[in-house]
């Protein structure tokens, strides 16, 4: 007999029989949440089994079951629904496959978080000459080092610990000591926050995530140099938020250093300020003539060690290096390796006077001048808090000097208008413009405004 059964054409299909095409829905996805998260992410769910009200969706990995559910779960349903009203939940199965697959997986999964792990090694080894026993302490350092040793005592105690400081003071030396002392009874991770983002977008292009993922989160001590990298770079600050979280969710010991205190880092998520400011903030200040001399000391030692050589410079010269010597310790370091260097090659006792011909244009330089030196150096001189001349009050007490520091930040530093502002509380730059114009006018009218004006100048560039 002829089999006469037909197929229902699509308009007498019930919403209960409709079978959904799921490669269709896949191309819905691409078009909804963009090719970047379609290609890390929704691509690799597959349809497991579909029922009248709710979905059975396969996905690879329990962590990818829980990322999926927490940030895309709710568009997903509503985008399955507008192929199958009747749906109203989605459940999730973490797929089992044929030991063959699973092997050839693991090998390939194996492989690329191995590729990570190498190149991070490759330019994050942690430095043996770096450790506590070398930091020579002193007391612009002594809270930082004091810290960062309880730390490496008692983990998560203070988590996060947040070291700042200016350039060349010493916060790598003190992470890379942490390092060194917990690497042997914990996973450490170590790496610079341009590191960091050369491999989340490394993993972006290969839609890897999965692997940059899990690579970066399993550490039980995660520390990072230079947060201050990830400024005005939202997809970083996004991952690096979310690797923060989870690292601390599961216990995780976290060391962060930058070049500035949390609150002042420009263009960064607020949420990650605070992130940032919930634990341990210490700062490493600049180092004192007592400490100068005391690093030049060590430093000569070190050489004299290592390359079996006699140095000979008096007190004098030392004491001169680290009175004259206005930045920090790694220019300090350059200074007298330049004195040493003239030593060896003309074979000869340096004098004060030979030091500062050898060493007047360093010394007679224009000191670098920084938003935040200015902002401090004004403060100071009209002995109001920082934080009163950064906020929103427009008294005259604090308006003038808020001026004052714009003004001196136009004239003294090369940065734009609209990052000046951001650095006086996220002004707008046409209140610069203003401060500028109005300082400028009145420097020219009153006598004590110029007077002020170039006393703070003078201090600026003493410092």
């Amino acid at each position: 007999m002829e089999n006469n059964i037909t197929k229902k054409p699509n308009a007498f299909i019930s919403e209960e029989e409709k079978i959904l095409d799921w490669a269709e829905i896949q191309d819905a996805f691409k078009k909804t949440f963009g090719s970047e998260v379609y290609n890390s992410w929704l691509q690799k769910i597959s349809l497991e089994k579909e029922y009248n009200d709710y979905l059975i969706l396969g996905v690879p990995t329990r962590f990818f079951r829980d990322w999926i559910v927490s940030r895309y779960l709710d568009k997903i349903l509503e985008q399955v629904k507008s192929f199958k009203l009747s749906l109203n939940r989605i459940e999730f199965k973490i797929i089992e496959e044929n030991r063959q697959n699973k092997e050839f997986i693991k090998i390939n999964e194996l492989e690329k978080v191995t590729e990570i792990k190498d190149s991070i090694l490759n330019y994050n080894r942690l430095n043996h000459n770096l450790s506590f026993s070398t930091f020579i302490k002193g007391k612009s350092n002594d809270i930082a080092l004091s810290y960062s040793k309880k730390v490496c005592e008692h983990i998560s105690r203070y988590n996060p610990l947040y070291i700042c400081g200016g350039v060349g003071l010493g916060k790598t030396h003190l992470l890379n000591a942490i390092g060194l002392e917990l690497q042997n009874n914990n996973n450490v991770m170590f790496i610079s926050a341009e590191r960091f983002m050369y491999h989340f977008i490394k993993s972006i292009k290969k839609n890897d995530m999965v692997n940059f993922k899990d690579f970066f989160r399993k550490s039980s001590v995660f520390i990072i140099d230079d947060i201050q990298f990830i400024s005005g770079k939202e997809s970083l600050q996004e991952e690096f938020f979310h690797t923060f979280n989870s690292l601390m969710d599961k216990g995780s010991q976290i060391i962060i250093s930058s070049d500035r205190a949390p609150m002042k880092l420009d263009r960064v998520q607020d949420r990650l300020k605070s992130r940032l400011s919930g634990g341990l903030v210490v700062d490493i200040g600049s180092p004192d003539t007592e400490l100068k001399i005391k690093i030049i000391k060590k430093k000569i030692e070190d050489i004299q060690n290592q390359f079996k050589e006699n140095i000979c410079l008096s007190d004098e010269v030392i004491n001169y290096i680290a009175n004259e010597s206005k930045t920090n310790i790694r220019e300090l370091i350059g200074v007298l390796n330049r004195v040493i260097a003239f030593s060896r090659v003309h074979n000869k006792n340096l004098t004060i006077n030979d030091c500062k011909n050898i060493l007047k244009d360093i010394f007679n330089q224009i000191r670098v001048i920084t938003v935040d030196k200015i902002q401090n150096v004004v403060s100071t001189y009209f002995n109001i808090a920082l934080s009163e001349m950064l906020s929103q009050r427009r008294s005259r007490p604090l308006a003038r000097p808020r001026q004052i520091a714009m003004y001196l930040a136009k004239k003294m530093t090369t940065r734009s208008l609209p990052e000046i502002g951001r650095r006086f509380a996220n002004r707008d730059h046409t209140t610069v413009i203003h401060a500028v114009k109005t300082i400028t006018r009145l420097s020219e009218q009153d006598d004590e405004m110029k007077k002020n004006i170039s006393q703070i100048k003078i201090l600026l560039l003493e410092q």
